[in-house]
């Protein structure tokens, strides 16, 4: 990426240095102190990006599979599979069509890298805003099925599931199109943070709501049965470790990023926020690990999914 990720960039493998033998390293910065650099091998990343790969692939092939799961809800978990699956296999792309340059196994024009480079960028924004965007349908769902349970399967048809499935893709393809020509726009980095900051609000928001919902109703169930305290105690717990999990799983793996963004309109020059800026490795390998932990999140958990899964292994056996 131009700006986002210069340490990442194909064009840097024609002319590459070694790289640092030390993953955790203190890197000299001539304007302030020293900064503590998190250096990510590209093995690390081809790693990352491969089980990444293999396990969005089987929740793909388990709700194609069976259809039973085929429902708007599974759906959009499928399209966020979707989404992590582009996210793994356009960094394998890249990761590796950069060991190949390193080598000197893999000759190729300048011009050729530029264009491998920005697809590649296209691939790798699409994939990301389209995940966050699912990341929203996804939740949006499942509120809508607590709070308008009896009025869900006529709110949410699968008609009206299709058409935001394809507004999303197509929004999300203009968006990295915009997005690659328009880098070294402030305005441009202003929206994408901005976007990330009304996802992570609207997440939080509802599953608090849903969680506050789902606590009340097991306080109701409580009085019914005279076990007030230990039900709710024990359903609030699980409730709010739950929401805990989800939403600082989301804010972790993608916060950095969007940070590292931030930063760049607020203060490009100054000596921390280069600091930060020399990490943008590790906020894109924390990016690859938000597509490993979201199948086990949102797709893995289902019962329904885990069972068509094993059939599915035992089928490729």
């Amino acid at each position: 990426m131009p700006v986002l990720g210069s340490q990442r960039r194909l064009l840097g493998s024609l002319n590459c240095t070694p790289p640092a033998t030390f993953p955790l390293m203190l890197a000299p910065n001539r304007t302030g102190p020293q900064c503590l650099e998190v250096s990510i091998p590209n093995g690390l990343f081809l790693s990352l990006g491969l089980v990444s790969l293999v396990e969005n692939v089987l929740v793909v092939a388990a709700i194609a599979k069976n259809s039973n799961l085929h429902s708007p809800m599974y759906y959009f978990i499928c399209c966020l599979a979707v989404s992590d699956l582009l996210v793994s296999v356009s960094n394998v792309l890249e990761t590796a069509v950069m060991l190949l340059l390193e080598a000197g196994a893999l000759a190729a024009r300048a011009a050729v890298v530029q264009q491998l480079d920005n697809v590649i960028d296209v691939l790798i924004c699409g994939s990301m805003v389209s995940s966050l965007c699912f990341l929203g349908a996804i939740a949006v769902d499942r509120y809508i099925s607590i709070f308008y349970a009896l009025r869900y399967h006529s709110v949410v048809t699968l008609p009206r599931a299709w058409r935001i499935i394809a507004a999303i893709w197509v929004a999300s393809i203009l968006t990295s199109l915009l997005f690659i020509t328009y880098y070294n726009h402030t305005v441009v980095l202003l929206c994408l943070v901005g976007f990330f900051i009304a996802m992570l609000a609207l997440m939080a928001v509802l599953y608090v709501h849903m969680l506050a919902r789902a606590c009340q109703h097991a306080r109701g169930i409580a009085r019914l049965q005279k076990r007030q305290r230990p039900i709710h105690r024990g359903f609030g717990l699980k409730g709010a470790a739950t929401l805990t999990i989800l939403l600082g799983v989301f804010f972790l793996c993608w916060g950095p990023f969007f940070l590292h963004l931030s930063l760049i309109v607020l203060c490009p020059q100054h000596p921390t926020c280069g600091c930060i800026f020399k990490n943008f490795n590790l906020f894109l390998a924390l990016i690859i690990c938000n597509a490993i932990v979201d199948p086990l999140i949102y797709a893995f958990r289902s019962q329904e999914l885990r069972k068509t899964l094993q059939e599915v292994l035992q089928c490729s056996w």
